[in-house]
């Protein structure tokens, strides 16, 4: 299996959410990663889903969701793991909605135990993969952090999506490094630009990404590579330009 490409941006209308469902594909991409307010709405009704947006290949290949992992958080991801069976979602990326300040390692241990059994979970019983978005001030976010959350995760039960972006705002220049050292547990890459304190468009920041791919295919990495772009462009424009860039740097 070779890499796949897929694209992620949030939308603040239906029209523009028609317009990214509709062109995905079109542009080149095999998926779309949805944000959460793309499916919500559907949430208890993945049938619903389907009739309004339809089911082309890849559409939901990826569900982004976040939250806390008390009892309600524990309860919404758990109905994210229903809805992602009844669409043909392969891969849900959560982002752990906490502040790094409030957090110790010995919680970044314990989030890590119930993230695995959530993780065991939604493969046994949902046949979803469970993938940490690491984030800038969320609880994966210092390059420590990584080492204290995988050591723990039990039998590769939660996968890494790696966020070129993310990483740099987190102070983590040597994104290579990063990639190096997890790739056995990476299962997503979102690719995004960083620049003075925005996300740009792949290609128009100040992140070097020719180490990055060098990186991404030392490790042999063959899963999913989303675009997530979220620097406020025009929808085709900017996945015609993300699709370009990370088609030139695979090459």
């Amino acid at each position: 299996m070779s890499i796949k490409l897929a694209f992620s941006r949030p939308t603040s209308t239906a029209e523009e959410q028609a317009l990214l469902f509709r062109q995905y594909r079109a542009t080149g991409y095999e998926g779309l990663q949805l944000k959460g307010a793309q499916y919500a709405p559907y949430i208890a009704d993945p049938a619903g889903f389907k009739e309004a947006w339809g089911d082309a290949p890849g559409l939901g290949s990826g569900l982004i969701a976040g939250g806390r992992l008390d009892e309600s958080g524990i309860e919404q991801l758990r109905s994210v793991f229903r809805f992602a069976a009844g669409i043909g979602t392969e891969l849900i990326v959560y982002c752990h909605g906490i502040p790094r300040a409030e957090v110790t390692s010995d919680d970044i241990r314990r989030y890590a135990d119930v993230l695995s059994e959530l993780g065991r979970e939604a493969s046994q019983q949902h046949g979803v993969k469970l993938s940490l978005h690491h984030h800038y001030n969320n609880p994966v976010m210092h390059r420590d952090d990584f080492d204290l959350f995988f050591d723990r995760i039990a039998d590769r039960s939660v996968g890494l999506t790696v966020d070129t972006a993310h990483l740099v705002k987190s102070g983590i220049d040597d994104v290579a490094e990063v990639i190096r050292s997890f790739g056995t547990v990476i299962d997503n890459f979102h690719m995004k630009d960083f620049e003075q304190g925005d996300w740009r468009v792949l290609g128009q920041g100040a992140i070097d990404f020719k180490p990055i791919f060098g990186a991404i295919q030392a490790i042999g990495y063959n899963g999913w590579m989303s675009a997530d772009e979220e620097s406020g462009g025009e929808v085709v424009e900017g996945m015609k330009a993300c699709y370009a860039f990370m088609r030139s740097g695979l090459k």
